[in-house]
C-alpha cells in the first residue's frame, strides 16, 4: 500500500491527471493507463502502463 501522502504528490507522467490505488496499481482515469506497483514502489512509466477501458 502507497502512502496516502506520497499518493497525493505522485500523478500520471502523460496526462498530470493524479493516480488512485486499485490493488497493485496506479490508476489514471484521464489516461486509461494503470502503472503497476512493484516491491512497493510505483513503476511511472508509460511503457510499462497497461491500457484499461474506462
Amino acid at each position: 500500500m502507497i502512502d496516502e501522502s506520497l499518493l497525493k504528490l505522485l500523478v500520471c507522467p502523460q496526462s498530470k491527471a493524479p493516480l488512485k490505488q486499485v490493488g497493485d496499481e496506479l490508476v489514471c482515469e484521464e489516461s486509461a493507463l494503470a502503472y503497476p506497483i512493484v516491491d512497493d514502489i510505483p513503476v511511472l512509466l508509460v511503457e510499462e502502463a497497461r491500457k484499461i477501458n474506462q
